[in-house]
């Protein structure tokens, strides 16, 4: 069960972890912030395989659980957007051009990456 989302232990050896309740960038997981779980505060990936959750757990978490865990996503990303001197405008900004442009990215980088 979930109980309340947080951002999790940071495993020093960035070693790939599953399940649980217990570390950041996890997978397939719950309460901590990673990829895959369910009830976590915002997305963070660690480079590792991505183990989902199903969809009818997602919706099985709780309301007051989806709530503080945005809520706690939201303060993050507020705090992100303050430690690199950028406004929540200049963040919508930002994300409307990159997205304009996010499929010839991805495509550009899998060219140099082979390139390499």
């Amino acid at each position: 069960d979930v109980s309340s989302p947080k951002h999790g232990k940071v495993d020093p050896d960035n070693m790939p972890h599953v399940g649980g309740n217990m570390w950041a960038g996890g997978t397939g997981g719950r309460d901590t912030a990673g990829l895959g779980g369910k009830g976590g505060p915002y997305r963070l990936d660690a480079g590792h395989r991505v183990y989902q959750v199903t969809q009818a757990e997602k919706d099985a978490v709780p309301e007051e659980v989806k709530r503080a865990a945005r809520e706690m996503g939201e303060k993050a990303f507020k705090q992100r957007l303050k430690e690199i001197q950028m406004s929540e405008y200049d963040a919508s900004t930002y994300e409307r051009f990159s997205g304009a442009v996010r499929r010839q990215v991805q495509s550009l980088r899998i060219i140099l990456d082979n390139l390499q």
